[in-house]
């Protein structure tokens, strides 16, 4: 059985004259919690909408677990639990009966469901409290729950953590991380918070002004992202050997391109100078570098726009 879920290829959404989503090839894998990361206005929602067919592309293929009629999309979309933009409820209903109105529309059967589910998400004891009455946190945790009530292999989740206080988005957080490793629930997550989908998700997709950017692993984002002293040096194999034998650390990395990453040393690069010129190596290059998260993604969209971490 295949492991892909969701696969896009050439799809493109346009409004009018404007390019919303520019031919966009993009998979989603069985078991992974993917963020995707733009600008407001980068096009994430638009794909959202495409998903889970809210709106249709202009050109393009979007294939669900290998289907990709019209028809058999709808039926693959019943697999799919999604909350997109802030979740539509009643406020002066409780916690269950919104849930209860939405097991009636869906038709699902089972109202065993309505309490598993608000268990699931942390909502048991809220009993005849009013949603007017909820903190935000809570509605975003009902909105999930009513995302969730299909029991969906994949849950699609628009800015679930916009607006909320520190302890409401580790709330959501653990919530996430816990459908993904106790149900096995494939996850994608859109938000401009980069600092919480870092801690959350273990793919990132990045997107801007419709386009792709890259598609990146959180190893890889690590990998990246970590501090190092870079050093540039004409014989780079030679200064290798006397990292390992006269500073005594294997906490480096050769790049491709001849620069040695250091991981040690951090606070003591004169150290490392030293040992390098005491071995007569001609360094041309040292200074310690690697991105912030933030740095990292903000020059792959290009700008600061609306790209954020929360305390910002």
């Amino acid at each position: 059985m295949s492991s892909v879920i969701l696969e896009a290829h050439d799809l493109t959404k346009e409004y009018r004259h404007t390019v919303a989503l520019d031919h966009i090839d993009l998979k989603i894998e069985k078991g992974k919690i993917y963020g995707f990361i733009g600008q407001n206005g980068a096009g994430k929602t638009t794909f959202l909408r495409l998903v889970t067919g809210l709106a249709f592309p202009t050109s393009g293929t979007l294939s669900l677990w290998g289907k990709t009629v019209e028809k058999e999309l709808q039926e693959q979309r019943k697999r799919i639990g999604c909350m997109i933009e802030t979740p539509a409820l009643f406020p002066t209903m409780t916690a269950y009966q919104n849930m209860e109105i939405q097991r009636i529309q869906r038709g699902i059967p089972d109202k065993a469901v309505i309490q598993k589910t608000l268990d699931m998400v942390g909502l048991k004891d809220t009993g005849k409290k009013a949603v007017r009455n909820f903190s935000l946190g809570m509605r975003q945790r009902l909105g999930i729950a009513i995302a969730l009530l299909n029991t969906p292999e994949f849950l699609i989740l628009d800015e679930p953590i916009n607006g909320l206080d520190p302890a409401g988005i580790v709330e959501i957080r653990n919530l996430l991380k816990s459908l993904n490793k106790e149900y096995g629930m494939t996850i994608l997550v859109s938000s401009h918070i980069l600092e919480e989908l870092y801690q959350t998700a273990s793919e990132f997709i990045l997107i801007d002004k419709g386009k792709i950017i890259e598609e990146i692993s959180d190893r890889e984002l690590n990998d990246r992202c970590k501090r190092h002293i870079a050093i540039k040096a004409t014989d780079p194999q030679k200064a290798l050997i006397v990292l390992e034998e006269t500073l005594h650390t294997d906490s480096f990395k050769l790049m491709p391109d001849g620069i040695i990453r250091l991981y040690d040393y951090l606070d003591d690069m004169e150290k490392v100078a030293a040992a390098l010129s005491d071995a007569h190596i001609l360094v041309t290059g040292l200074s310690v570098a690697g991105d912030t998260l933030e740095d990292y993604f903000l020059s792959k969209i290009g700008g600061t726009g609306n790209v954020k971490s929360p305390k910002s």
